[in-house]
């Protein structure tokens, strides 16, 4: 049982070596290793700036679509409020042809009592 617990105490620290040891333990030049990073590198940096290029592209859009949306909506206010006077106008209009001609109706009414008297 001893023998057990110290071959699995003993596998444990050669595996916490190997798992802190670096993959290539062959010496190489430094140049390899820093093209190898670089080319690791550059496409993620690409690809950052490409996902920031389309999110400032998105937010352009959206900015452009908003201005639009309002400039639609002034439109579409600027003509309600004119149909809403040219509406008030014709009734304005036709409310005074009424009175108008409850006036007319009035002082014929007037005239036919006076000359009936």
């Amino acid at each position: 049982m001893k023998n057990l617990i110290v071959m699995s105490v003993a596998t444990l620290f050669v595996s916490a070596a190997f798992a802190q040891a670096p993959a290539a333990t062959v010496t190489t030049p430094a140049a390899p290793a820093t093209t190898t990073t670089t080319t690791t590198t550059a496409p993620s940096a690409k690809a950052a700036v490409n996902a920031e290029a389309k999110s400032e592209k998105a937010d352009a859009k959206a900015g452009e679509k908003i201005a639009k949306a309002k400039a639609d909506e002034k439109e579409a206010v600027n003509k309600a409020d004119a149909k809403a006077d040219k509406s008030k106008a014709k009734a304005h209009a036709k409310a005074e042809h009424k009175v108008a001609e409850a006036k007319k109706d009035s002082k014929e009414t007037k005239v036919d009592a006076a000359t009936t008297k």
